[in-house]
């Protein structure tokens, strides 16, 4: 037997009062936020004060700012609230008709452009109570997987990033190059030289965050000479209008860059990996009948995907003679 309190004597509307006021930094607003008074907060506050025999928040002149432990326990207590909330939303029978049930998803703007706006779609069709929450992941985030999904229902992100985790393929892409249509270097089409030679926009570039392709251009020889660095694909080609930069994105998006216009998409002068994208979720899921029906959507959206990939074929223009292709 320990000194601390067992978890049965505590109670547990103190977890949803310590997440308020740490989100809060204010009792007035957690008040608030909680739809409770200011006396009954402060009440939980001084619980938790004791529980954990540190102030929690601290007066810095007029404002408060959360003590070291504070900061420490907010890294915990959003998933904590988040699990316990799982666990007593969970149903001996669910129908997704009757749901009204919100699946957070982690993933980049691609993702959501395509299988996000798909899944979101066909699941409002035959559960319309149920909600999607489309949220962009970061670099801490995927380095910490394991951890992350455990407060959320999936990540949708290619293989190469995430291991030992339960995942579903979804859909497979390929890579494309744009370049603005006043770019007289690259009229021609594009070569491996150009790519050397020219500026351009990269989406991820640090140690753990980059894309298949220009980690490939890399093992190829091409150290590109990158001007911006914008983490969002979606955008990307905004840095790359007006300019004689280089940018690239998957081929599932060349039909918002020609929407965008004064761009062109371009095939590569080398024979790109495809993206094999998947979700990817926590094992606490495996045996979730909600969470298997959210996984079978997504099955049929990345089918709808797949099968429109062959549209944006349209938009592409080939690269320059394989002579000039690998001439470096």
């Amino acid at each position: 037997m320990t000194d601390n309190p067992l978890l049965s004597r505590l109670d547990l509307n103190l977890l949803v009062a310590l997440d308020a006021l740490l989100t809060e930094r204010s009792v007035t607003r957690a008040a608030d936020r909680l739809h409770l008074s200011r006396p009954a907060l402060s009440a939980s506050l001084a619980r938790l004060r004791t529980h954990f025999n540190d102030p929690i928040l601290a007066r810095r002149g007029n404002a408060y700012e959360l003590t070291p432990l504070a900061l420490r326990l907010s890294e915990h207590t959003t998933i904590a609230l988040d699990a316990a909330r799982r666990v007593f939303e969970s149903q001996a029978t669910w129908t997704p008709e009757e749901s009204t049930r919100e699946f957070s998803i982690y993933g980049s703007d691609y993702g959501f452009a395509t299988i996000g706006a798909a899944v979101s779609r066909l699941a409002a069709q035959a559960a319309p109570g149920v909600r999607f929450r489309f949220m962009l992941h970061n670099t801490p985030i995927v380095d910490d997987a394991a951890n992350s999904l455990r407060s959320v229902d999936g990540m949708v992100i290619p293989h190469g990033y995430l291991t030992d985790l339960p995942f579903d393929d979804l859909w497979r892409d390929r890579w494309v190059v744009i370049a603005d249509e006043s770019n007289e270097r690259v009229s021609g089409g594009l070569t491996m030289e150009l790519l050397s030679e020219l500026p351009w926009v990269f989406t991820y570039r640090s140690r753990s965050a980059f894309t298949s392709a220009s980690r490939q251009l890399q093992m190829l020889g091409v150290e590109p000479v990158v001007d911006v660095v914008v983490e969002s694909f979606l955008a990307l080609g905004r840095f790359v209008a007006g300019t004689n930069r280089l940018g690239l994105i998957q081929a599932a998006l060349a039909p918002e860059v020609a929407r965008l216009g004064g761009l062109r998409v371009l095939e590569t002068p080398f024979d790109a990996t495809p993206t094999a994208n998947a979700l990817w979720w926590h094992p606490v899921h495996n045996r979730d009948p909600e969470h298997a029906w959210m996984r079978r959507i997504f099955a049929e959206a990345a089918r709808e995907v797949q099968a429109t990939l062959a549209a944006g074929d349209r938009y592409l223009e080939p690269a320059g003679s394989l002579t000039d292709s690998i001439n470096l």
